[in-house]
């Protein structure tokens, strides 16, 4: 019988989780055995999962979970370097190059376990099947206008948190626009047409934030690109990769620019395909932005789990995409599974090798 194993995150302000009651139970009904550890934080109570029919495991305690067990995060583990014996599925950050990633990857190799990647969950055509772009485009905007809304103060942005639900940010943010009392900023999406563009570009026209959507077409030649410049707000909604054009280079801190606001929401400053080249640090919940540049300010934010501020749109939102995928782990070597599988190898073939 396949066991999911449902962990409790252990970062700061996470509260989302993978799976919902619904699914799990349809899960459960399927035959499959599901463990769901209790969480102090977690946006969605333990009793809709008791209800569903899983096990209850004490907070944490996955490390003592039965061998077979498939462990299911969203978020990083604790790094304290001990080897992982389980296979987990999770957002490992591991297969760009960053540096926790290779010490992620040594320790799956320590202990033989194995990475299934979420962000490597992807259909024949390549397409990931599940994601939480839309929201984490959606707060990645808010927390951009947050920051402009600052700079228009004199300020630098102060902490951001969880909200309910997206109603309560909208109207908190919408307040602290028209307190300004200053026409709203012009802002380009870069990578508008994916789910990550479209969350950001829907809270700017919620907002009256006059947005020029670009993608694909508009940055196929590779840059320059100026207009990043001409615009007071850029929101990076491209994943890093291969190829990537370099939307702000260095450079950018000290030229003439309108641009006061960069937000990468894709965040993954550490990549060496990083296309946004003014920063080399994400930045947090407590201290949204970094600011890179003065006179004009030039602030950067990039918090890396952006959706954990709407918790439950984005918990049930992605839980849903996923839960098909969830359904066929009893062939963990095939479509999906296999193909993440396949990426796992590839990558922990090159730790291997320093060994």
């Amino acid at each position: 019988m396949t066991h999911l194993w449902v962990r409790a995150e252990q970062r700061p302000n996470e509260e989302r989780v993978g799976l919902t009651p619904d699914g799990a139970a349809a899960l459960v009904e399927a035959g499959m055995r599901v463990t769901v550890e209790e969480s102090s934080v977690r946006a969605i109570p333990i009793d809709g999962y008791r209800a569903a029919g899983c096990e209850i495991a004490a907070e944490n305690s996955w490390p003592d979970a039965p061998r077979d067990a498939i462990v299911f995060g969203l978020k990083e583990l604790p790094e304290d370097g001990t080897p992982l014996v389980h296979r987990h599925i999770m957002f490992g950050h591991a297969y760009k190059g960053q540096p926790a990633g290779r010490e992620l990857l040594r320790r799956f190799n320590a202990g033989g376990g194995t990475l299934y990647d979420l962000e490597y969950l992807v259909d024949e055509a390549g397409r990931r099947v599940a994601a939480f772009g839309y929201w984490a485009g959606f707060a990645g905007a808010a927390v951009a206008l947050k920051c402009w809304a600052a700079q228009q103060r004199g300020e630098i942005a102060g902490p951001v948190r969880q909200y309910p639900g997206k109603d309560a940010l909208l109207d908190e943010l919408k307040a602290e626009l028209d307190a300004i009392g200053a026409a709203r900023p012009r802002a380009l999406v870069i990578g508008a047409l994916g789910r990550v563009g479209t969350g950001a570009a829907d809270l700017c026209d919620i907002m009256g934030v006059a947005v020029t959507k670009w993608d694909i077409a508009e940055t196929a030649h590779g840059g320059p690109f100026p207009e990043v410049l001409e615009h007071e707000i850029f929101l990076n909604c491209i994943l890093a990769r291969p190829g990537c054009p370099v939307f702000v280079p260095a450079d950018a801190v000290s030229a003439p620019r309108k641009l006061t606001v960069i937000g990468d929401i894709a965040c993954d400053p550490s990549s060496d395909f990083s296309p946004v080249k003014v920063y080399d640090r994400v930045t947090d919940w407590d201290a949204p932005a970094l600011r890179v540049a003065e006179n004009p300010p030039l602030d950067v934010t990039a918090i890396d789990n952006l959706p954990s501020m709407l918790p439950v749109e984005s918990s049930i939102d992605y839980a849903g995409q996923l839960l098909p995928s969830l359904m066929t782990l009893d062939a963990l070597g095939d479509g999906v599974w296999g193909r993440a599988r396949a990426e796992y190898d590839r990558h922990i073939a090159t730790i291997r090798q320093e060994a």
